[in-house]
Parts: structure tokens; sequence; C-alpha cells
């Protein structure tokens, strides 16, 4: 696969061609979630500088995509969920929605906080891998069940609130929700995964 591929749908956006606001939010985006992937051996940017993955469409559209990456920065800042089971959630959504860029980025980023290849080989799969913690359990099966099903049961929602308390059960639900919007992206505009990857 050419790097030009790696738009999908959306086209490769040339750097060279950028002023403005979209000027602004690449050089945004290069020295945030760009730096942030590499430093999680994965690859956000073409050699030639162009974004890939979902950073591509993010520069599509300036005026909203700051408010988003605001979204991400608040999650990152203030989430109280561990980092190992932050990547379970992500992974548990990326799997539902089979997108192949988020499991291969989210893949490295698990790796990095310490999940085991066979955990993050089940969860890619979209299954239930043994060696998950309890907690990591039922966040699992929570973000499952609101994705796969678009509610949570009751006794699932108990057993979250206990595992993780009411604060927590709603930073893992804005979790769920940033990575649905993410999956969309990348699927609508059929985003691959790099093809070394």
């Amino acid at each position: 696969m050419n790097d030009s591929a790696l738009g999908g749908r959306l086209p490769l956006i040339d750097p060279r061609t950028l002023s403005g606001d979209q000027r602004t939010l690449y050089e945004t985006l290069r020295s945030s979630l760009v730096t942030w992937a590499d430093a999680n051996g994965f690859r956000g940017m073409t050699d030639d500088g162009q974004l890939i993955g979902p950073f591509n469409p993010y520069l599509y559209s300036t005026g909203i995509t700051p408010g988003f990456l605001a979204w991400m920065q608040a999650d990152s800042a203030h989430t109280t969920l561990d980092k190992q089971t932050h990547e379970v959630v992500i992974l548990t959504v990326g799997a539902v929605w089979q997108s192949p860029y988020e499991l291969y980025a989210h893949s490295a980023v698990a790796r990095t906080v310490g999940l085991s290849e066979p955990v993050i080989a089940g969860l890619c799969a979209g299954e239930t891998p043994a060696g998950l913690t309890p907690g990591q359990l039922v966040a699992h099966r929570f973000a499952r069940q609101l994705t796969r099903e678009r509610h949570v049961d009751d006794d699932l929602y108990r057993e979250a609130e206990k595992q993780f308390g009411r604060a927590t059960v709603v930073d893992m639900v804005y979790l769920v929700g940033l990575y649905l919007l993410t999956c969309a992206l990348l699927n609508a505009f059929e985003i691959p995964k790099p093809e070394e990857a």
C-alpha cells in the first residue's frame, strides 16, 4: 500500500498546501497526537509529513476538531480509569466497530501500558480473553454491551458501579463515546492501518 492510500476515501492533505487555521491545526496535531503516536510505537504521519489515521480527517474540520481535541485532552488528564483498563475499553470498542487503524494504534498503546499480547489479541478479535483483571473484565463487558446493544443491563450496570464507583462509570461512558466517534471517522472514510502493521 502506498502512502496515498492511507487516507482511505479522504485524500491525505499535503502540509505544504496549508495556511491559516488548517496550518495551525496541523501544527497542533503534529506536536501533540503525532508525538504521542511516535512515543507509543504506531504511525500517525507519513515520511513526508502527511497525517494518517483519524488525524487526517481531523485536519479537514478546523472548526469542530479543536473541541474534539479538548475532549481527548480532558480524558487524558482527568480520567479515573487506570491506564490498562482505559486501553481495554478502547480496544473493546474498536473490535465491535472492526476498525483496523484503531486496533493497530491502540494495540501499540496497550503494549506500552503493559497489557499482555494474548489479552491484546483476544480483545482485537472481539473475544473476552483470559488474563483480564476483575475490573478490566467488568469494563470490557460494559463497553462491549454499550457499544453493541446501545444500553447496559441492570445487573452489569450495578456490577460496574460496585467495581468503579459512579464517577468512574461516567468517565468510562465518556471514553466509549470518544472512541465511538473515532471509529466512526475511521470507518466512514475507510481508513486502513499502515501495511507494515
